[in-house]
């Protein structure tokens, strides 16, 4: 596989994106997309009140906020903030207003409840 390469992407360049469903109130964009054991690499667009159940990392999660506030039991993480979830580590992510985020997983994540 070549590189790849996406210039203007977080200055505002995802907004050009074409986005698919991915979770009740999510909406997905994928930069790079691997199998079950390969990493995957997306923009991530959360509608206001939407959120991803408590969830396991089974590899490093790389997330980077564009827009909006994304939150989780450890706190709220405002466009700019960078947040590694390392493996083993558990959470539930929600958002009141909505958020974009860039993400980047290692491995997916495995699903163990509702969110908060």
């Amino acid at each position: 596989m070549p590189n790849l390469a996406f210039a203007g992407l977080v200055d505002g360049g995802w907004r050009e994106l074409a986005f698919e469903p991915f979770r009740d109130g999510v909406t997905v964009h994928w930069l790079l997309k691997g199998g079950p054991i390969e990493p995957s690499v997306a923009i991530l667009k959360y509608q206001p009140g939407a959120g991803v159940p408590r969830h396991r990392h089974a590899g490093l999660e790389t997330i980077v906020v564009l827009e909006g506030t994304q939150s989780d039991e450890n706190g709220d993480y405002p466009a700019g903030s960078v947040i590694l979830n390392p493996v083993g580590t558990e959470h539930s992510v929600w958002t009141t207003a909505g958020c974009v985020v860039l993400i980047q997983w290692d491995l997916p994540v495995i699903i163990l409840g509702e969110t908060k």
